[in-house]
């Protein structure tokens, strides 16, 4: 069908209009494809944290970025962050069913990257020789 009969409301949104700078799903794409935003998915694959355990376990990722990468992975549907009325403050984060479905992808990616890691690093030695 081409796009001029579909209705308008689908117009923005056709598979393939990542390649345009107005597409909404470049915003997504880069929340969940950003250093923070995959380590932050793949973690939680393993179940439910806090926000001190995730900031443990993702090495280096400062309270900010841990913070600000989760508003927006929450803000975007890939997140449930629930906060339990107590002293101190006890909030948890897990996926939602699309955060899963978005996290076993991006899990995939991370796995592939760590199986091919002794290739990948050994074309950047040949590369700097």
């Amino acid at each position: 069908m081409p796009a001029t009969a579909l209705p308008k409301s689908r117009l923005a949104y056709r598979r393939g209009e990542v390649f345009s700078t107005a597409c909404p799903s470049r915003e997504i794409l880069n929340h969940v494809t950003s250093r923070w935003g995959v380590l932050v998915l793949v973690a939680l694959m393993e179940g439910t944290h806090r926000f001190s355990e995730l900031r443990r376990k993702i090495d280096g990722v400062s309270e900010k970025m841990l913070a600000q990468t989760l508003q927006q992975l929450e803000a975007d549907g890939f997140v449930e962050r629930v906060a339990h009325p107590v002293v101190p403050p006890h909030v948890e984060y897990s996926l939602t069913p699309l955060g899963e479905q978005i996290g076993a992808q991006v899990d995939s990616l991370v796995d592939w990257i760590e199986v091919n890691l002794p290739k990948i690093m050994k074309a950047k030695v040949r590369r700097a020789a």
